[in-house]
């Protein structure tokens, strides 16, 4: 009888929960989209896997998620500037990101910390889960979706059953992963821009805003230049969506996201484009932004271009070689220490 192959979760990290692209069709009454806060990073895990490029992942928050395999070899992939650590018979080995890895049973897979940005998406090869509403997407508030459909957030014990995959063939590598994106985050103003004074929208493009601890996949609180109302803080509750840009009457904005409330009666001053919404979402606590206005139609122009430039890293992932070496790990690593000079007998170090 075949051993059923699962993957363990040793360790969370700060935060992981199965998602794909959300649930939609729903907001109507009430229900979120949830999914992935960022979309590209999904798409290339996938693909790194050789998954559908919608296939459900783990996303996670910050590093510190920790699996090992059971029953049988897993296949997986991560998308994020993660730093990878692979424990095995031989001990334990780095990995860069941006590659997907076959780890044997018994072997364990950590995201040991994130460089810049805070969210990575690990694929898995197997992993089918029952939607809820048309979506795997967890979505906690309401108990939709995850692993057995309940909602609940991955926690340290629980063990993802994984289907018998096809024959995997070599484990993949993106060459040349996508560099951070030092841009303004681009924004449409409105859809309530004349209840804020003249002055409010060139406030919110004409400083830096700084990233608060309140911040969550349900949206986050930025801190900076107060923006004016012209009259009362509070609207008729109406519908909002994630890049709703809410200003309550502190004045301070608020950046809707994926698990965002589908409807709110604070005035919304402007809308982040979709096209720049990962971006957002995966700044930590402490870091500043400044935003830039465009038009609607320059935004759905940049989300055309967004999603060339998404294709274009699909098409350039490449197999690995089939000895293993993971060049990209090579290429970035530090491979010069100690240097010498070769008419030096006593190998003195160059300094």
């Amino acid at each position: 009888m075949s051993t059923q192959t699962e993957l363990e979760i040793v360790t969370p990290g700060a935060f992981a929960s199965i998602q794909d692209e959300g649930r939609r069709g729903f907001r109507r009454i009430g229900v979120p989209w949830a999914g992935v806060l960022d979309r590209r990073l999904m798409r290339l895990a996938n693909a790194l896997a050789g998954r559908p490029e919608d296939a459900p992942v783990i996303e996670c928050f910050d590093g510190g998620l920790h699996v090992v395999a059971h029953g049988g070899a897993v296949k997986l992939a991560v998308a994020g500037d993660a730093v990878v650590e692979v424990d095995g018979p031989e001990g334990r080995r780095q990995l860069a990101p941006w590659r997907s890895v076959t780890i044997a049973a018994g072997e364990a897979l950590r995201i040991r910390k994130m460089g810049s940005g805070r969210i990575a998406m690990v694929a898995v090869a197997g992993l089918e889960v029952a939607p809820v509403m048309g979506s795997a997407s967890t979505y906690v508030r309401a108990g939709l979706g995850g692993a057995d459909g309940s909602g609940r957030a991955l926690a340290a014990g629980m063990r993802l059953a994984l289907a018998e995959a096809d024959a995997w063939g070599s484990d993949r590598v993106l060459t040349q992963p996508p560099e951070p994106d030092p841009r303004p985050i681009r924004l449409v103003p409105g859809p309530q821009a004349d209840h804020f004074s003249a002055a409010a929208l060139e406030a919110l493009v004409g400083g830096d805003y700084r990233v608060t601890a309140e911040a969550d996949r349900m949206g986050v609180r930025l801190e900076g230049a107060k923006l004016e109302h012209s009259g009362a803080a509070d609207i008729v509750s109406d519908a909002t969506v994630p890049g709703s840009i809410q200003v309550p009457g502190a004045g301070q904005p608020i950046v809707l996201l994926a698990d965002a409330q589908t409807a709110g009666g604070y005035p919304k001053i402007a809308t982040v484009i979709g096209a720049d919404l990962g971006r957002l979402a995966a700044l930590r606590p402490g870091q500043t932004l400044r935003f830039a206005t465009v038009t609607a139609a320059e935004g759905a122009q940049l989300a055309r271009a967004e999603e060339a430039e998404t294709r274009a890293l699909i098409t350039a992932i490449r197999p690995l070689p089939a000895d293993g070496i993971d060049l990209l790990a090579l290429y970035t690593g530090n491979l010069v220490d100690g240097v010498v000079h070769a008419l030096d007998t006593e190998f003195r170090p160059l300094y």
